[in-house]
């Protein structure tokens, strides 16, 4: 082959090769795409909420159709992975600390994020629920029950799970209510964290231990999650208990207003979390054995939820930020439970 005809070649070659970079190029000019990062166990849920969200948008947006990627770990985690560049568009995560940090220790949100969505940008809500072998064999039915010492237990660790911190919190606040004082509270916590099996890191781990590992005598998680398990494991197996005490649980949403101005995606970070707080959508979340806040969505399912009395964290805290300093800081009061549990 001549010189004339090779370069030729090598022109047609690379004017080819220009023109399928221009395609590739354009044609992810005209797809939206949207990272949720959220908590450890929501997988299954948004697996179908973004289905759903997906074919409404790609409806009404035919050129600008969308694709949704998720990242999944333990909250804290997860917001520690934005804080360390993780270009996540929003979050959907299960505690409030973990988006309000993007604010205290990134400037990354707004102050007043909980203000901009309904229900302090909360779309749902839970609260924790217990897991028992078939029969109950050890009647499990309060947090009084957890503190015996033929119970063994299995949670998060707090430490690095939203869902071991509401167990934790649940668990302080119906004692402090049973008994009154902080004594005696402190002294139920002490007995309930010695019978902890396993501390793993989130709560598809505690899951795995208590499911696959056979570990523990009953699990503690959201109850949407503890009735997710008993689906997917076997309903004849397990039995759901609600004790009659609880905290209410908010799982807090938030677009993140550095990363969607910077990735150009913040009209589609808006209305995939406003999306959540639709009726189509909080009859999904329902299915997932969420609570939702859409009253007529919620009278048709009364048969799913039991009734119980629920506290929030301001009624028994104060507010987060107390609660993570007294409670979950290093040398903190579940530091010094543990230690005295060992001693």
């Amino acid at each position: 082959m001549g010189t004339i005809m090779k370069n030729k070649t090598i022109r047609t070659f690379a004017l080819q090769a220009t023109v399928a970079l221009s395609l590739v190029a354009s044609s992810y000019a005209n797809a939206a795409q949207l990272l949720n990062s959220s908590y450890d166990i929501a997988r299954e849920l948004f697996t179908q909420l973004n289905s759903d969200f997906k074919t409404q948008w790609d409806a009404q947006h035919p050129d600008d159709k969308v694709t949704i990627k998720q990242s999944h770990a333990g909250s804290s985690k997860q917001a520690l992975a934005i804080l360390q560049g993780l270009p996540a568009d929003v979050v959907t995560y299960n505690q409030v600390t973990d988006v309000q940090i993007l604010h205290d220790k990134g400037k990354l949100i707004p102050a007043d994020w909980q203000q901009r969505l309904p229900n302090n940008s909360s779309p749902y809500y839970s609260t924790m629920a217990y897991l028992v072998r078939k029969g109950n064999p050890k009647n499990i039915t309060s947090w009084q029950d957890l503190t015996r010492e033929d119970v063994k237990v299995v949670f998060p660790n707090p430490k690095t799970s939203g869902n071991g911190r509401y167990t934790y919190l649940a668990a302080w606040g119906a004692f402090e209510k049973a008994y009154g004082n902080e004594a005696q509270t402190r002294d139920a916590m002490t007995k309930l964290l010695k019978n902890v099996a396993v501390f793993d890191t989130g709560g598809r781990g505690a899951t795995t231990s208590f499911i696959e590992r056979g570990l523990g005598d009953v699990l503690i998680s959201f109850e949407s999650e503890v009735n997710n398990i008993r689906q997917q494991y076997g309903e004849d197996d397990y039995q759901v208990i609600v004790p009659p005490v609880d905290i209410l649980a908010e799982f807090p949403v938030a677009w993140i207003d550095k990363n969607v101005q910077r990735n150009k995606t913040e009209n589609l970070a808006k209305a995939y979390l406003n999306y959540l707080y639709s009726p189509r959508a909080q009859e999904i979340i329902t299915q997932f054995n969420y609570r939702v806040n859409d009253k007529a969505v919620m009278a048709k399912k009364a048969d799913q939820f039991p009734a119980t009395s629920l506290f929030t964290i301001e009624d028994v805290f104060g507010d987060w930020n107390q609660v993570m300093k007294t409670h979950f800081a290093t040398d903190g009061t579940l530091d010094k439970l543990l230690l005295e549990g060992r001693q």
